[in-house]
């Protein structure tokens, strides 16, 4: 079994000073995909570019304490790409991905962490920019290779997806323009909700991200924005998932899948 998780650490430092990496050294997965990283090369370099034996690849931001991803994986990749092609979300530090491509199979891990909106217009409408060039990049990408992104997506789907979904008609992540987006990508482009393929019914488990306010977490008033979207060959080999919510590392919870793929 191939395992991947995907964590939205809020900070790389402040998740290592809550015992992520012990965590991960427990679980053993294959590869995890993080978003938010909040650091820059200095920051991490001899400190967290390996966790748990795990070596990181990343894509920084430019501004410092901003965004950033990163992958670190188990197998060594064929190729490393940084960015999707565009300037002003390339220095954001929103893109990397691995590629492990054989003679026989092209297939990349992509860690990716989309804009949110909800700080104002002006970011919201940074979100539709993102969203508008990132579908033709993955349909593109589609057409040559295998992959799973794994991210922080900022969308929850459907109402299924969110508990107070009535309250979140006219919020950013919840806005019908997001939610027509993604339900482009799962049937025009063609690719597939892994969580909601192993688990289609799923309602209060399945949120992966609570507001620091209110109690959302100890009450469980949460969203699901973290996914694993992988091409149907991929998806196809995925036999479990699972959210882990016993300890606090972020807002996020981590998101593992177990797919039958070796790599």
């Amino acid at each position: 079994m191939f395992k991947l998780t995907s964590l939205n650490l809020n900070g790389i430092r402040s998740a290592a000073s809550k015992g992520v990496e012990a965590w991960i050294a427990q679980t053993s997965p294959d590869c995890i995909c993080v978003q938010e990283v909040k650091a820059q090369a200095a920051d991490v370099d001899g400190k967290h570019d390996r966790l748990a034996g795990l070596r990181g690849h990343f894509h920084f931001a430019q501004k410092k304490g901003y965004s950033g991803v990163g992958a670190f994986s188990r197998h060594e990749p064929s190729d490393v790409v940084t960015g999707f092609g565009c300037e002003e979300f390339d220095a954001e530090g929103r893109y990397v991905e691995l590629r492990f491509d054989t003679p026989q199979r092209r297939m990349s891990i992509i860690s990716c962490y989309f804009p949110s909106g909800s700080s104002g217009e002006e970011r919201q409408q940074a979100k539709f920019r993102f969203l508008d060039l990132l579908d033709p990049h993955l349909a593109a990408l589609k057409k040559t290779r295998e992959f799973v992104l794994c991210g922080d997506v900022n969308i929850a789907h459907k109402e299924q997806d969110l508990k107070n979904w009535k309250g979140n008609l006219k919020n950013s992540g919840f806005l019908p323009e997001e939610r027509a987006w993604m339900t482009k990508l799962l049937s025009e482009t063609g690719l597939v909700d892994v969580y909601r393929h192993l688990h289609p019914d799923a309602t209060d488990t399945s949120y992966t991200w609570w507001s620091n306010r209110g109690q959302a977490r100890a009450k469980n008033v949460g969203w699901r924005l973290d996914y694993q979207i992988a091409t149907a060959g991929i998806a196809q080999t995925a036999r479990e998932a699972a959210i882990y919510t016993q300890t606090r590392f972020s807002d996020h919870a981590p998101l593992t899948i177990a797919y039958d793929l070796p790599l």
